[in-house]
């Protein structure tokens, strides 16, 4: 798993795996739990060196860690904690099993996943949720989904996306002209435009395509998508133009979306703080204080309490 080196979570240094597990075996057991042991730990090592202490677990005590963990915490903590747990894949492919699985589905967790995951993560992605899950992601996906979100969704899963930095200065000319063509010069959308470029191209190509679309609409793609779409298909559709922009960005946005107004809305606050620790905390966190002006720890000192608090604001690395 190629982790960044902007991550708020890294490596512990005199790590010892053995030790670890034995004063997280006594912080959970007799009576009541030491939460604050069970932070100070699991909170600062990767996820690499929390495969090791489970493993140390399992050995001196004779039991899984993360059941033992699950039958101590409750509620929010306890999601953070079991997320923690896991190797970043297996953690996503239990993310999206949680928002397939029910009645309804959680949308924006397959959106949050498949927009921002690389080619290699999405395929390292489907082979856990096949391993863990014994079924297909793709016919999972397809049972709970319909339509042209669908077909988004069913795009993003081959990871077929083009992974050079190579600019073909026509056809993103090209590009942009289809968009505008099947968007705004046209009544009615035809969303197919939208889906071959938004989800085959690369990166540096696509930069290109919104440059020469501005110049083509006078707007922004964003704006554009937001006037042509609705629902969940514009949801995936800017979700994909905005990883492509700035993905610490994104996930600033989401982050913040997640905690203003009233209630929050634990499972992305969660999800995102998890799964980018160890990746691009840092820079999430910078892209959060120049959008709103705030911290992000302020935000999240502010929106939670209790032992879920103090494992976040863990996760999330001091207070600028």
């Amino acid at each position: 798993q190629a982790l960044g080196n902007r991550g708020t979570v890294t490596e512990a240094s005199g790590f010892n795996p053995e030790e670890d597990a034995q004063k997280i075996y006594n912080a959970m057991k007799g009576a009541g739990t030491n939460e604050a042991t069970i932070i100070e730990i699991l909170a600062h090592r990767t996820i690499a060196q929390r495969q090791k202490i489970k493993e140390a677990f399992k050995q001196s005590v004779g039991k899984e860690l993360l059941d033992c963990l699950k039958s101590e915490l409750t509620g929010n903590f306890e999601m953070v904690v079991v997320g923690l747990m896991m190797p970043a894949p297996v953690y996503d492919a239990y993310e999206l099993k949680n928002a397939i699985k029910g009645a309804g589905t959680e949308e924006a967790c397959l959106i949050d996943i498949l927009a921002s995951r690389s080619k290699a993560e999405i395929k390292e992605i489907i082979a856990t949720y096949k391993k863990e899950h014994g079924k297909s992601l793709e016919d999972d996906v397809c049972g709970d989904t319909s339509g042209m979100f669908q077909r988004v969704l069913v795009s993003l899963l081959t990871a077929g996306r083009d992974e050079s930095t190579k600019v073909d200065e026509a056809q993103a000319v090209q590009d942009a002209k289809d968009i505008y063509e099947a968007g705004e010069a046209h009544w009615g959308t035809d969303e197919v435009k939208f889906l071959t470029v938004l989800c085959v191209r690369n990166r540096n190509h696509l930069l290109r395509v919104f440059q020469e679309y501005q110049k083509i609409s006078g707007r922004d793609i964003e704006d554009s998508i937001k006037r042509e779409m609705s629902g969940c298909l514009e949801d995936a559709f800017l979700a994909i133009v905005k990883c492509m922009k700035n993905k610490p960005a994104f996930f600033a946005e989401r982050l913040y979306k997640s905690m203003k107004g009233l209630g929050t809305t634990d499972n992305v606050l969660i999800r995102i703080m998890v799964a980018r620790a160890e990746i691009d905390m840092l820079d999430i966190k910078a892209e959060f204080l120049k959008m709103y002006g705030k911290t992000l720890h302020s935000f999240i000192k502010g929106d939670t309490s209790g032992d879920y608090r103090k494992i976040l604001l863990e996760l999330c690395g001091g207070e600028k």
